[in-house]
């Protein structure tokens, strides 16, 4: 006869999703340092879990270096199996815990928010709401509101015009900004890019700062488009006014030190149609209204 005995000692350990969960979030932001307040722990223990997971796995995943963290070859290849791992244990969750919370939601967005603002705050919705679809829809304010009224879209997050009613929930600054190798402020006429007039009251709050101050300026770039001003700007050829949310890394920050004048501040809003009365479209309603209170 013959008996066969199994080691569980040598099987290999499943993945702990805790983990992985702070791994995704380490090679996400960068850093154990920044890791360390999104998953609720300190630096130290940060660096305990990825020490353990390595141990786990029988592989470095990281290269660490003094102020970053990023995946080798061994990091990277685990990195695409943890997010899948993540999502499906996330769907599951609320599929037994929030099954009511499943549809589509319709989002209207002005392009000036997308690029930086939007994707952090949908990507932490969509880790608590994993069942919920989002379809975005990139119109101008004066465009999404009447899209609101007639129910086109669900939700949407506009910029309050000075004659609309509806209550703010963030105060936005609009900043100058300027590329990181060019001095173009200190042109006579000062060139600007702007957004067109009919876009929001982005193009409105830069002129009155302008002729408030009496600065001598010239348009140097007009679109509605957000990308088109970047790349204007980008190329040393004007400063622009950007809600701050939208500035990318590309640029900097410019303003009183150089000459240029304050600009008033946008006004944000989140609008919800009358017609959407579904519970996923609620609770994207609510995260945003936190989102955009928690001035983040």
């Amino acid at each position: 006869m013959i008996i066969i005995r199994y080691s569980y000692d040598d099987m290999p350990l499943p993945l702990d999703l805790d983990l992985l969960r702070t791994f995704v979030t380490v090679v996400e932001s960068g850093s154990f340092s920044n890791a360390a307040p999104l998953v609720g722990r300190s630096q130290s223990a940060v660096s305990m879990q990825m020490q353990r997971l390595e141990q786990s796995v029988g592989r470095e995943l990281l290269v660490r270096g003094p102020q970053a963290a990023r995946p080798n070859a061994a990091g990277e290849e685990l990195l695409a199996y943890a997010r899948k791992l993540l999502r499906l244990s996330d769907e599951a969750k609320a599929a037994v815990m929030r099954p009511e919370e499943v549809g589509s939601v319709r989002l209207g967005v002005p392009e000036d928010y997308v690029a930086q603002f939007l994707p952090p705050v949908l990507a932490r919705f969509a880790a608590e709401h994993p069942l919920v679809t989002v379809e975005l829809i990139c119109e101008s304010s004066r465009q999404l509101i009447p899209a609101i009224q007639s129910g086109r879209i669900d939700l949407a997050i506009v910029t309050r015009l000075p004659e609309q009613t509806f209550d703010a929930q963030r105060r936005e600054p609009l900043v100058w900004v300027a590329t990181q190798s060019h001095v173009v402020w200190e042109t006579d006429p000062l060139p600007i890019a702007l957004f067109e007039a009919g876009c929001g009251p982005a193009h409105s709050h830069v002129l009155e700062a302008l002729n408030g101050a009496d600065r001598a300026y010239r348009v140097a770039y007009s679109s509605a488009s957000l990308a088109g001003l970047i790349t204007v700007v980008e190329a040393g050829l004007a400063v622009a006014g950007l809600p701050r949310c939208s500035v990318p890394p590309s640029l900097r920050i410019v303003g009183e030190r150089e000459g240029l004048p304050f600009i008033r501040e946008l006004e944000m809003s989140v609008l919800c149609s009358s017609v959407s009365t579904s519970l996923a479209a609620q609770c994207l309603n609510d995260f945003l209204k936190r989102a955009l209170s928690r001035n983040c």
